[in-house]
């Protein structure tokens, strides 16, 4: 992702194409997306299904839990080697 910002802050990158809006970040696209518009850089969003705002909150939510979790058996793996 870090790479890519700099694509983008540095002018190189013109159109990102995308399937799911998801797929470029799990959170904030919001943010992403203003960077792309303050240096020209546009955004395609080849699956862009209305969702509502509920659907969008539960969606977020189990990206949190997965996120949280993968993290957490992560640790736990690390834990169990050590032994």
């Amino acid at each position: 992702m870090n790479k890519l910002i700099d694509l983008i802050t540095n002018g190189q990158v013109e159109k990102i194409i995308i399937f799911y809006k998801d797929r470029l970040v799990r959170f904030g696209f919001e943010l992403i997306e203003n960077i792309c518009t303050k240096f020209g850089t546009k955004i395609e969003i080849i699956d862009n299904t209305d969702k509502t705002e509920e659907q969008e909150l539960v969606e977020d939510l189990i990206q949190i839990v997965t996120a949280f979790s993968w993290g957490f058996q992560g640790k736990e793996l690390i834990k169990l080697k050590k032994f």
